[in-house]
């Protein structure tokens, strides 16, 4: 009996150790607490148990436009041209921009990792004439209730002098199509939005650098390719010069550019080379193809920063000709037809219209393509009156020209199709295009900025004064099938934006 009690109350004294030694506490991991990463300016961060630091940043932003019916162009081709009531006036949008930036030190330098996407919404608009609707069931698309579109901006690795990816194009200044504004639409040098590409920058220090690039071509870098044997009286009407026969991608576009960053501002030359590929002459493969030409652009330019008129004032320019390559003057931002109304006071003609094409190249049937030249430079001053208040002035100006022999084949379609009034002799599809404009901005607190950009647009067209066409019924502009009086064209916008960057 002694010996059973003596085996229980063992048994009893071990379980009470081990229900003991269960509740003592257990040492925790250490936990990893996010460390500032001062190797590569504010903001950034190391990922926990790594060596990789990372930003976050973006903004948000919303907007109107006056009229226009794009945020942010000129009213300058379909219903915001054609001036009637079927153009908005008024457009909204909203967007949230995020960004993603990462670093990690190697043996060959700094790999980088940046990504920025936007999710955008913007107000819908008319899309044709009321009577091929239903109660306007049909005749109203764009954003719906809850609607939006997520898009793309920059997704590229950097890593031992080589950017692989979507960035903006080495061609471009860094201001881009932005030298002292808002608005969209400038011509007058390389665009902003960004594009995929293969490049490799060498620095030689002191501010000098190289790149030499092979980007995307067609998406981006091409405007209109004139088939002039498929032109029509409804797409002459519009400022379509022919059927866009643009084939598939054959060649990137290939870019060297040189630069030079110093205290005082920025020097860059960059040139292009661009391949305008055609597809064939009619309908099918048997009817044969224009030879393939090569096109080209170069652009100078240059920023001053720290001048007289007082603190982070600056002056940025640029200056391009192109020829066979016109994207990179009219940025990819820009309208490549134009077809701009106003009223008239000719005798027998019911308004006036501004009609205007841009192209790479134009061509017809059995012919080798005629490249299309452009020049033109665009440029911004912005003044700083104090820390929460500043003003920009800008302006742009480009030019395209048609050799005689594109201006032939394009003639023969206007005085053939559209009875064009003083025929061939006052036929010239040549064109110039402009734009001047003011921004002021408002910050009453850091990172947060209410502006205004107003912009008044110009199509100067080279038809004979007093020129009539007559143009097909256009109905998905509500004009009619009447004769119109060729005239230079005017537009005049306003932006209206709050943003908050963080």
């Amino acid at each position: 009996m002694k010996l059973t009690k003596g085996i229980v109350l063992c048994s009893a004294a071990m379980f009470g150790a081990g229900a003991q030694a269960a509740d003592l506490p257990v040492k925790a991991k250490a936990v990893e607490y996010v460390k500032t990463c001062s190797l590569y300016g504010a903001g950034f961060y190391y990922i926990p148990g790594t060596d990789t630091c990372i930003k976050l940043g973006g903004y948000l932003r919303v907007q109107v436009g006056l009229a226009t019916n794009a945020l942010y162009d000129a009213a300058n081709s379909g219903v915001a041209g054609a001036q009637n009531r079927l153009r908005n006036y008024y457009s909204t949008g909203s967007r949230e921009d995020l960004t993603i930036d990462t670093r990690t030190q190697t043996d060959y330098g700094v790999v980088r990792t940046f990504f920025d996407s936007v999710f955008t919404w913007n107000a819908g608009g008319y899309a044709g004439a009321g009577t091929a609707a239903v109660n306007g069931s049909t005749a109203y698309s764009g954003a719906t209730v809850a609607g939006g579109t997520l898009g793309v901006y920059y997704a590229f690795i950097q890593f031992a002098g080589f950017t692989i990816g979507k960035a903006q194009s080495q061609f471009s200044a860094p201001w881009a199509n932005y030298p002292g504004n808002n608005f969209d639409g400038l011509p007058g040098g390389g665009g902003w939005d960004p594009v995929n590409q293969f490049t490799y920058t060498a620095d030689f220090g002191q501010g000098i650098t190289a790149s030499f690039s092979a980007q995307d071509q067609v998406q981006h870098d091409t405007t209109n390719i004139w088939n002039v044997s498929a032109a029509t009286a409804a797409g002459l009407a519009t400022g379509a010069y022919g059927g866009n026969d643009i084939a598939g991608t054959a060649s990137p576009d290939f870019i060297a550019m040189l630069r030079v960053d110093q205290a005082w501002g920025l020097f860059q030359a960059a040139v292009a080379a661009h391949d305008n590929h055609a597809a064939y002459y009619g309908a099918d493969e048997t009817t044969g193809h224009p030879a393939d030409k090569w096109g080209w652009a170069g652009q100078l330019a240059l920023s001053i920063k720290n001048i007289p008129t007082g603190p982070g004032d600056t002056i940025n320019l640029t200056g391009v000709y192109t020829n066979g390559a016109s994207r990179y003057n009219f940025q990819d931002y820009t309208s490549t037809t134009y077809a701009m109304y106003g009223g008239t006071g000719l005798a027998g003609a019911y308004q006036t219209v501004g009609l205007g094409s841009l192209s790479d190249a134009v061509f017809v049937a059995g012919s080798g393509q005629e490249l299309t030249t452009t020049y033109g430079f665009r440029g911004g001053y912005t003044h700083n009156w104090d820390p929460h208040w500043a003003t920009s002035v800008y302006g742009a100006w480009a030019a395209v020209r048609y050799n005689n022999t594109a201006k032939g084949y394009i003639c023969g379609a206007f005085v053939a199709t559209l009875a064009l009034s003083s025929g061939a002799a006052g036929c010239n599809p040549d064109f110039n295009y402009s734009v001047v404009g003011m921004t002021t901005g408002w910050t009453p607190v850091k990172n947060l900025t209410f502006s205004a950009d107003v912009a008044y647009s110009m199509l100067d067209q080279k038809y004979a004064g007093g020129s009539t066409v007559t143009l097909p019924v256009q109905s998905g502009i509500a004009k009619p099938g009447t004769v119109y009086e060729l005239k230079d064209q005017n537009s005049l916008t306003l932006l209206l934006r709050a943003q908050r960057n963080w």
